[in-house]
């Protein structure tokens, strides 16, 4: 993704809240059971190709997803240059005000389902 996204060091887990104790938690953003939650996550994906799934598990992955309010998303774009605010049904990214689905909707649909 991007060098900032993936630079940047939380104190919290984005999940739980709990404070995060090793380093590898702290740059990932979630700590080792949410993070196992979120790898298992199960999430319908027919309406997904398979570059789609892989490009929001390491919107995860990489910590460029982080949490607003109950079901709303702040994600990273690709190249690292936007945010968008993105919910498992709309994104503002420029699929999703198309009326796409977009891995954005995928990842914020498996970080609810985590």
């Amino acid at each position: 993704m991007n060098a900032a996204a993936t630079t940047h060091q939380h104190t919290n887990c984005l999940r739980c809240g709990r404070t995060l104790r090793s380093a590898k938690s702290a740059a990932l953003g979630y700590g080792p059971r949410c993070a196992r939650h979120i790898r298992t996550a199960t999430v319908d994906t027919t309406d997904y190709k398979a570059h789609q799934i892989a490009s929001a598990r390491e919107l995860i992955e990489d910590g460029a997803i982080i949490p607003l309010r109950s079901v709303i998303f702040i994600a990273v774009s690709t190249d690292g240059t936007e945010t968008y605010k993105t919910a498992p049904t709309a994104c503002t990214c420029p699929a999703g005000t198309k009326g796409s689905r977009c891995y954005h909707q995928l990842a914020a649909r498996l970080l609810l389902a985590a």
